[in-house]
């Protein structure tokens, strides 16, 4: 295991510093990598989510020391996201994740689209305070992206942080608020999975976890830097690049 674990470090490592400076694609891009070697969607899962929560209790945390979490957004995302978290391992846990996945790749890909349009056009989406929005409205995108996150290995960050700069959230508040709230539905997923798929999770979480939590400070800093334009822009190209991604796979 010597040599894929540091290409789990590695994979870490880089996924960790898109997803803490984007809000997203850690889940994504790791998944899709333990997929590719033949892992089982329900231990890739694990995988991802076990190792998650070791970066985004880091990432969280670094959000919040530099003051990019918002409260109130981030209660409205936890208590849906967590519930969403808890069905959606339930499922994979019994069920083939497989066959989810190319409505979610096609929800992101819309959702991405959306995004990039309205980043570009000259009339830009009116900006709205973090703490403006509703629980009514955030709820219900917690739930389902707590239970896509969950199934699929990874969009909790793609769906929560476009949704949210689609509706004129500033991105340090949406990216910070969405990774401080993933620390507990990762671990939800974890905790119910790890029953199912058992200790050959290990090797593949130290490898992620480390290159994660080596990178999460880093990335948190970016999110404070990057102009907000530029990081909507970068967020709904790269959502949309994984989804139509997924789909050629799928349809191939």
């Amino acid at each position: 295991m010597g040599e894929e674990f540091w290409l789990f470090v590695l994979v870490g490592l880089a996924a960790q510093l898109v997803d803490g400076a984007l809000g997203m694609a850690y889940g994504v891009t790791c998944t899709g990598l333990l997929l590719a070697m033949g892992a089982p969607p329900a231990l890739a899962s694990a995988a991802v989510h076990s190792a998650e929560v070791g970066t985004t209790a880091v990432s969280g945390l670094s959000h919040a020391a530099l003051g990019n979490v918002s409260k109130r957004l981030f209660l409205n995302l936890l208590l849906p996201g967590v519930l969403g978290a808890a069905i959606g391992a339930l499922v994979i846990g019994n069920i083939d994740g497989h066959a989810l996945k190319p409505w979610v790749a096609g929800y992101l890909a819309l959702v991405g689209s959306v995004v990039l349009y309205r980043t570009f056009r000259p009339r830009p989406v009116t900006p709205l305070s973090a703490d403006s929005l509703s629980n009514s409205r955030v709820a219900p995108q917690g739930l389902i992206a707590g239970f896509l996150d969950a199934v699929g290995g990874g969009g909790w960050g793609s769906i929560n942080v476009t949704t949210l700069l689609a509706r004129g959230v500033p991105p340090r508040f949406a990216i910070g608020s969405v990774n401080a709230a993933e620390f507990f539905v990762s671990l939800t997923v974890a905790s119910l999975l790890w029953p199912v798929v058992g200790t050959q999770v290990l090797p593949i979480v130290g490898g992620l976890l480390l290159g994660g939590v080596l990178a999460a400070p880093v990335a948190a800093w970016a999110a404070r830097k990057v102009p907000p334009r530029l990081a909507s822009g970068l967020s709904a190209s790269l959502v949309l690049a994984l989804s139509v991604t997924t789909l050629g796979t799928l349809l191939i």
